[in-house]
């Protein structure tokens, strides 16, 4: 695979970044590219490896070996036919994707892992500029009919497998654009919209057909779903938040990451947001509580709306710079990950928890604050607030970035009584996704819990198979 001595002769590179103060004024893609020579020699160091983790690193199994050969010899349109094979969106997971693939690189071993993601990136967009990404119309129409609830990546993984498969699908979505958690969390700077909507067209012209405004157990009765449609495939989000019930939580000024985020999606996609409802950063001194990609998110946002200051905090230690290799390899390491929006200016503090919200006339004005220590009793990892180690953080603004605990219970799992799990997740496996209830199947967060895109299209394509099985007794769609 690639050159057989590539790995020996090329160092890794990755894309470039436009300059911090070019990129924070406003909400576009800011990523450089890797020119075509250039993504065509990263390609030429993947190895001819016995075994290659990363396929074993990538949720929807990515055949990347083969496409990284394809590429380095110049056969991209065959490269992008591979691609398609186990991937509905690769422009989506070649931009949003932390790349797991990268760390089981075997590469990686020696912190030089392929650029899977930009090679991957490249393979697609090039793809869609050449005109080769056309849509995909079956061929025979079954006569059955799909109901798909939720238009984030899962439903329109399984809506674009199964409609492939020759089923009239429909895609059931609750806000008044389709696209989900990609049109609305996602920033544009990381994910601009257009990519969306071309997507959204292909999949058109393929036959699914699209209700944007459809709340399905608000507006849009659930049981009719049931009645209407031979099979129902439950794709939405992990949407309860999880919540911060400490002392001043009512003050104003306190607000989840995600109502937030979805403001800007929206500010920038030229809708109005309600004056008495805006959430804006500007001239605020802004707290971010909650580590992760969410966290991040609110970070790059913030500072494009004109933040005075940002500090993002993390209730978990602070992570080692590197990973043990021996210990973590191929796995997903635990380490220190600095995002695109950290570097655009932000403070980062670690295990920290936040005691009370202090305010005045009724207005967030700081944090009280303590520290943690972090202790293994009896195996498992326990926090200790460090004595007299209280102090205050001014803040105007606190974004609750803390995850997700399961979707939301009241309207359609409650009319349908569908059973769940322990966490809260609707029960099924991925076995044949099948809920509690006769023809009605669930696939990505609202099944798995808050997880990555790149998940949810894989269980969404599974997902899909097993549908199609149900309803015809056996399915050619990839597993």
């Amino acid at each position: 695979m690639g050159k057989p001595t590539g790995f020996l002769e090329i160092t890794r590179h990755d894309h470039g970044y436009a300059p911090v103060e070019e990129r924070v004024k406003h909400f576009r893609d800011f990523v450089v590219p890797l020119p075509e020579p250039g993504v065509r020699e990263q390609a030429a160091r993947c190895m001819d490896c016995g075994i290659p983790y990363c396929h074993r690193g990538c949720p929807v199994h990515n055949i990347i070996p083969d496409w990284n050969d394809l590429v380095y010899r110049g056969n991209w349109r065959e490269a992008l036919e591979v691609l398609h094979s186990t991937n509905n969106f690769p422009e989506f997971t070649g931009r949003i994707c932390p790349a797991p693939c990268e760390a089981s690189c075997t590469l990686n071993f020696n912190d030089q892992p392929v650029s899977i993601k930009d090679i991957e990136c490249a393979i697609i967009d090039k793809g869609w500029a050449e005109g080769w990404v056309m849509p995909q119309i079956a061929a025979r129409r079954t006569g059955k009919r799909v109901a798909v609830v939720g238009s984030g990546p899962a439903g329109l993984a399984c809506a674009q497998q199964l409609a492939r498969a020759g089923h009239r699908i429909v895609v059931f979505e609750k806000n008044d654009r389709i696209g989900g958690l990609l049109r609305y969390g996602i920033p544009d700077f990381k994910l601009e919209t257009v990519l969306i909507d071309r997507r959204l067209a292909q999949m058109q012209a393929e036959g699914v057909e699209f209700r944007p405004k459809s709340h399905v157990g608000v507006d849009f009765p659930a049981r009719r779903l049931l009645a209407e449609f031979d099979a129902v495939v439950l794709a939405g989000g992990s949407e309860q938040p999880r919540d911060l019930p400490a002392p001043g939580r009512e003050l104003t000024g306190i607000h989840y990451a995600m109502d937030f985020l979805t403001q800007q999606n929206r500010r920038v996609a030229g809708q109005k947001i309600p004056p008495d409802r805006e959430i804006l950063a500007t001239d605020k001194q802004v707290i971010v509580i909650g580590g992760g990609d969410t966290g991040s998110d609110c970070v790059g946002t913030s500072i494009r709306q004109g933040a005075r200051s940002v500090t993002q905090l993390e209730i978990m230690p602070k992570p080692p710079l590197h990973e043990n290799k021996l210990l973590t390899w191929p796995n997903w390491p635990l380490k220190l990950r600095t995002s695109s929006s950290h570097e655009e200016g932000c403070e980062r503090d670690w295990a920290v928890t936040t005691k009370a919200f202090i305010g005045a006339e009724g207005r967030l004005t700081a944090l009280q604050m303590a520290r943690l220590e972090w202790r293994t009793v009896r195996g498992r990892q326990t926090t200790v607030e460090i004595p007299g180690s209280e102090f205050e953080i001014a803040a105007d603004l606190a974004l609750l970035a803390m995850g997700f605990v399961h979707p939301l219970h009241e309207g359609m799992l409650q009319e349908l009584g569908v059973a769940v799990d322990e966490r809260g997740n609707i029960r099924a496996s991925t076995n044949d996704y099948q809920t509690s209830l006769n023809k009605v199947f669930s696939s990505g967060d609202m099944r798995r819990g808050q997880s990555l895109v790149v998940w949810a299209i894989r269980e969404g394509r599974q997902c899909a198979r097993a549908v199609d099985e149900f309803l015809m007794g056996s399915s050619e769609l990839p597993v």
